[in-house]
């Protein structure tokens, strides 16, 4: 299966984040061609800061094989991975990692920083970056732009509420 078809399963993950209100991020690990486990985005949710959907995939894939060392393993995520992340995935000895939108604010995969190329690290991981980058990106584009037009529809319900009350308020003070 090419990369293009493990990152559409990703990108179904992300999705699943995106219905609970969480940023929509996916993940899935793949071992001998196979998907192995998946996680998406749900640090809001657990009320965790690691929660993020490639640890979710991770520790699934963990459990699953009965070893928190995943040689031969590929991580397909919807965005570039934070430094958090791709620790955990130098440390799994993930084979490989494949991203798909980058991210200029927290990436590590070379947006911001890149921990895959420290040739001091004891494990290499190869890297590939860009795979459906503009479906990604949009879906998180989508995300955030529905967000703040929710959020700018609330502002302007208070607003209003704010005025009709104070509109009581002066109303009831004539009387």
């Amino acid at each position: 299966m090419p990369d293009t078809a493990f990152m559409r399963l990703a990108l179904e993950q992300a999705r699943h984040a995106w219905d609970l209100g969480e940023v929509p991020v996916g993940a899935v690990v793949v071992k001998d061609g196979v998907v192995i486990a998946s996680g998406y985005n749900q640090p809001i949710g657990r009320h965790d800061p690691t929660a993020h959907a490639e640890i979710m995939a991770l520790r699934a894939a963990a459990e699953l094989l009965g070893n928190y060392r995943l040689p031969g393993c590929e991580l397909y995520v919807t965005l570039e991975p934070c430094v958090m992340c791709s620790g955990a995935m130098l440390h799994a000895r993930l084979a490989r990692v494949v991203f798909g939108a980058g991210d200029p604010k927290t990436g590590a995969c070379g947006s911001v920083l890149n921990l895959f190329e420290q040739e001091r690290l004891n494990h290499q991981t190869e890297l590939a970056g860009g795979v459906l980058a503009d479906e990604c990106g949009e879906l998180l584009r989508g995300f955030f732009a529905e967000r703040r037009s929710a959020n700018a529809a609330l502002r302007l319900a208070r607003a209003q509420a704010e005025s009709e009350a104070e509109a009581v308020r002066e109303q009831s003070q004539q009387q």
